[in-house]
């Protein structure tokens, strides 16, 4: 079971259920299990900042998408561009938003979430950029091609803020054929 944080089409939904977590004192959250209070508002709390992000992005607002990351953030693009910062964060994507992410819309579905500490946390995701549309119209939903991980940081005030976001863009047949000819490379969660 994943989140699905939902294109932007007025207030952004996450479909979840939420069950409780075999063990309290853990601080993750994965697609097995979820965590109990107070970790639950954490997780919330960064749920909501990447629902922000993506409705940001479906506005095609860089300003509001930059705000998204830490003042010094890191952004790995899966074609290997580095931005640094909310501020370049936003600015190059507001340039991409009025070009080629035109009417595009991020689709995320968290498959990790993982606590370091009180103030950190990694978030894994699966999802991709479409554009116009819904999943549900453009049949595509459970066709996401791209990875990401988040670290994901609560600032001085009080605020959970990306500091850092690497994309990967999936290649399932070169997957396929590693697990084929080398069965010991498959995840576990395969």
């Amino acid at each position: 079971m994943t989140d699905r944080l939902r294109p932007h089409t007025g207030t952004p939904r996450l479909h979840a259920t939420t069950t409780a977590h075999p063990n309290p004192e853990d601080d993750t959250m994965t697609a097995n299990h979820r965590t109990t209070a107070p970790r639950a508002t954490d997780a919330a709390a960064i749920r909501a900042l990447l629902e922000r992000g993506a409705a940001a992005w479906a506005d095609g607002d860089g300003t509001a998408y930059g705000a998204c990351f830490t003042e010094d953030a890191t952004d790995v693009t899966y074609v290997g561009t580095v931005y640094h910062g909310g501020e370049e964060i936003g600015r190059a994507h507001q340039a991409l938003f009025d070009s080629f992410l035109k009417g595009t819309r991020l689709i995320l579905d968290i498959t990790d979430l993982r606590f370091y500490g009180t103030d950190t946390a990694v978030v894994v995701t699966r999802g991709d950029v479409r554009k116009g549309g819904t999943p549900e119209q453009d049949g595509k939903q459970g066709k996401v091609g791209k990875l990401a991980t988040y670290t994901v940081v609560r600032e001085a005030d009080g605020r959970w803020r990306i500091a850092a976001v690497q994309k990967t863009q999936r290649k399932p047949l070169m997957e396929a054929v590693s697990f084929r000819f080398q069965p010991a490379t498959r995840p576990a969660a395969n």
